[in-house]
């Protein structure tokens, strides 16, 4: 069992000795996760018993029954769904402790359990003829379900400002080359918010002196005492970066040495921005081979898609038509012009169309673009460029972009089909000329009003981490996803991330 250090509250680093380090003069990392999982589980039931309860009292009084040949009452029925209803999600690990605090899967996990759980229900009620009332179910199923993403969303900020506060932290010790490790280091401790710190380093022999850093980590031993390592450091995992050095045996051996240490053991690939639905890996010949299907831009999802934007888009259209009149009025109010600005943009396999947004510069704005240029010292204008201190931009201008309201009328180009509610940003014909091989996937898909782009920082990003993100939703994308990336852009509107 691994053992908790009460002096490192919430995770902190703990240490010991005279300089709070051990012997090796390695950090030691608390572990925080099982109570914050406790936690969650709480959080969960509560959730559910109230989306059950609401259910109950909203559609029965205290002695109704569910009819047919098997009749027990809601009361019962309503205890049975609450206890199933957790039982799936531990069932599905949507606790675990390596996906919780970041990514979709915690979340997808939770979706799964409790379509799956009312799949289950609906098919039992059948072959036990029971007549559950579909009231009950249509408001149990989608309260508990938005009750409980709320609750993980909520415990999932309070957590990332912990991480980023250096706690909450799971321990890794690295093992590999010194330029491969060095990397994974940079990487793991430039995303603190996914929740691991290296302890350690094992370095094959020759390469590194013990007691040597790599990337500020002090390298602890070889490949061989790993799993001796990871015990004393407390480490919650080993990370193996690839080596000539590490073979099939040596992987297994270090696997054996893990073996009830509660500490897991990590191979890191050099294949990025693939998602789990594509990949699957088969054992062949006894050798672990990983196959990663290529990506699909047609089929049922795409149709699913399709629809979606369809009918949310009319039904946004409809919701917002009250601001839309207010902001064309205030528009063609405050400055000259017209309300609407059209400019053609590129759409999906290269498609020429004109998208539509509220017009927020001067009249003449196009004529004026060398001037702005000029101001801010660009020569040349590459792709995705946007100046950050544009003086085209009207009064009003400047407020519709601060929260994107500007972007409100391609909800229309939504409805002709141009455009997709989330997708990569549509561009000009001049910047797609300059797109090289990689950004070339963007035109893949049709283009949306947001993205993981716009969500992750809008304009604050680089050009290249900007095109990774818009490229990785192009090959990865799933209808659940898009349904995150739309509850992040509400929050990076309100937010103001990254708009100019």
């Amino acid at each position: 069992m691994v053992e908790t250090h009460t002096s490192a509250p919430y995770g902190r680093s703990a240490r010991t000795g005279p300089q709070g380090a051990d012997a090796a003069g390695v950090e030691r990392v608390a572990p925080w996760w099982p109570w914050y999982v406790a936690r969650l589980t709480i959080t969960d039931a509560v959730a559910i018993v109230v989306a059950v309860g609401v259910a109950y009292v909203v559609r029965f009084d205290s002695t109704a029954a569910v009819s047919g040949d098997f009749s027990p009452s809601y009361l019962a029925v309503s205890g049975v769904l609450a206890v199933a209803w957790l039982t799936a999600l531990a069932a599905t690990r949507s606790r675990d402790r390596r996906i919780i605090g970041t990514g979709p899967v915690e979340y997808s996990r939770v979706y799964s359990a409790t379509w799956r759980l009312f799949a289950v229900v609906a098919i039992v009620a059948y072959l036990l003829k029971m007549d559950v009332g579909r009231g009950y179910l249509a408001i149990a199923a989608p309260l508990g379900l938005a009750m409980l993403l709320a609750g993980r969303y909520g415990w999932r900020q309070w957590l990332h400002r912990q991480r980023d506060a250096g706690r909450m932290q799971l321990g890794v010790v690295v093992i590999g080359h010194r330029q491969k490790v060095d990397r994974l280091i940079r990487d793991l401790h430039g995303s603190p918010r996914a929740g691991y710190t290296v302890v350690g380093v094992c370095i094959p022999s020759g390469e590194v002196a013990v007691g040597e850093t790599v990337a500020g980590v002090p390298v602890l031993g070889s490949m061989e005492d790993a799993a001796r390592i990871a015990g004393t450091t407390h480490a919650s995992a080993v990370a193996v970066t690839g080596s000539d050095a590490i073979t099939a045996d040596t992987v297994r051996r270090l696997g054996w040495d893990l073996e009830k240490s509660h500490v897991d053991l990590a191979l890191t690939l050099s294949l990025v921005d693939v998602a789990g639905p594509r990949v699957t890996m088969q054992p062949v010949a006894g050798l672990p081979l990983m196959y990663v299907d290529e990506p699909q831009f047609t089929g049922a999802k795409y149709v699913a898609k399709t629809v979606f934007d369809w009918t949310a888009a009319a039904f946004l259209v409809v919701l917002l038509s009250p601001v839309l009149v207010v902001i064309a009025a205030v528009v063609a109010s405050t400055s000259r012009g017209p309300v609407l600005y059209a400019q053609e943009r590129i759409g999906k396999d290269g498609r020429h169309f004109r998208m539509y947004k509220f017009r927020s510069m001067v009249a003449d704005a196009h004529d004026r673009l060398a001037d702005v240029l000029a101001a801010e010292g660009v020569t040349e204008v590459g792709p995705f460029y946007k100046p950050r201190h544009d003086p085209r931009i009207t009064p009003v201008g400047r407020v519709l972009r601060r929260y994107s309201l500007d972007e409100l009328p391609q909800l229309f180009n939504v409805l002709r089909g141009d455009m997709s509610l989330v997708g990569p940003r549509p561009q000009i014909a001049e910047e797609v000329a300059r797109y090289d091989r990689t950004a070339q996937r963007r035109l893949r898909v049709k283009p949306g009003l947001t993205g993981l782009w716009q969500v992750s920082g809008r304009s604050d990003l680089s050009v290249e981490a900007g095109v990774r993100m818009d490229v990785s939703y192009v090959e990865n994308w799933t209808l659940f996803n898009d349904f995150l990336l739309l509850a992040r852009t509400a929050k990076a509107v309100l937010m103001r991330n990254g708009a100019y």
